[in-house]
């Protein structure tokens, strides 16, 4: 039976079977370039469901806003976006059926990146392990974000709650403040901020996704909530835009943490997020020690990484 059609008003999260699943013991063997004998161990473990991955909290506890709440058409949907090849995916497919995840789609490249179908899936977020297939989706306009495979899990602690964080400045709203702060420094940033209170900051890439997720908040489901949460080096004076721009976009988030400066990690801990996105490695590496945590490459700092690195 055929699944049904994507109508564009669903919330889709296409992702790789490595940010799915704990596949870190056999992508030694992909990454050596040896794929063929990356296929005989998945084919020889067919049967063994693999470990659940960083972003299982998160895909599992989406996929339940579709129990029980009576529509033809799932509110959520996952699509196994993959480097991996056919073969491979029949494991992945055995695994998400192992662990009761409803997922009926998948694209598998073989290698290949396989960005470019996120289009035509409609995908409001792209997550995966590969940074160069994060790059190309947010250069096409999708939010996305390279998962760390080795992040901590997600807590059990609640069951009945989607709990997402993100970070504000090239996340949620563009790197505009983030360039006057990497040109000027701090004391210029907080005054531009000041200056621009009233001003809504532009978009970032994860607005669209924001924009999803308030739909499925507003929509009741059978026994499922969403919880948001902005946690930001930001600090008073400069908060007051943060706040005016979320107003002016009619978007709400239900906590706010403007930390000054702060480690976000023990923060993140406390909020017991399923996942949490930020544009700055630092950051991420001191989130993951304690939630699942993915790494935005947008804006400005990103820029200048990418030189550094080139």
């Amino acid at each position: 039976m055929a699944a049904p059609t994507l109508d564009g008003h669903q919330l889709v999260v296409a992702i790789s079977s490595r940010a799915l699943f704990d596949f870190e013991e056999e992508n030694t063997l992909f990454e050596s370039g040896d794929d063929r004998a990356y296929m005989r161990l998945q084919l020889e473990r067919l049967e063994r469901p693999a470990r659940p991955g960083v972003a299982f909290s998160l895909v599992n506890k989406l996929l339940a806003f579709n129990l029980g709440d009576g529509s033809a058409a799932p509110r959520v949907e996952v699509v196994i976006l993959s480097r991996n090849d056919p073969v491979s995916g029949m494991r992945v497919f055995r695994s998400a059926k192992h662990y009761g995840l409803p997922i009926q789609r998948g694209v598998f490249t073989r290698g290949s990146s396989p960005w470019r179908y996120l289009r035509p899936l409609k995908a409001n977020l792209f997550l995966s392990a590969n940074e160069a297939d994060v790059r190309s989706a947010l250069d096409a306009g999708v939010p996305a974000a390279r998962v760390y495979p080795h992040s901590a899990r997600a807590s059990d602690a609640h069951p009945a709650e989607v709990r997402i964080a993100f970070d504000g400045d090239a996340v949620l709203f563009s790197d505009e403040a983030e360039q006057v702060f990497q040109s000027r420094g701090l004391d210029a940033f907080q005054q531009h901020e000041t200056d621009h209170a009233a001003l809504p900051l532009p978009a970032g890439p994860f607005k669209p996704l924001l924009e999803a997720l308030q739909r499925l908040q507003h929509e009741p489901a059978a026994g499922m909530r969403l919880r948001t949460a902005l946690v930001t080096a930001r600090s008073a004076p400069a908060h007051e835009r943060a706040i005016r721009t979320l107003m002016d976009w009619n978007i709400e988030i239900d906590e706010a943490m403007f930390l000054g400066g702060l480690a976000k990690g023990a923060f993140l801990r406390e909020f017991e997020p399923d996942f949490f996105f930020d544009d700055q490695t630092r950051h991420i590496e001191n989130a993951a020690e304690h939630v699942p945590a993915g790494h935005v490459a947008a804006g400005v700092a990103n820029r200048v990484l990418a030189r550094q690195d080139g």
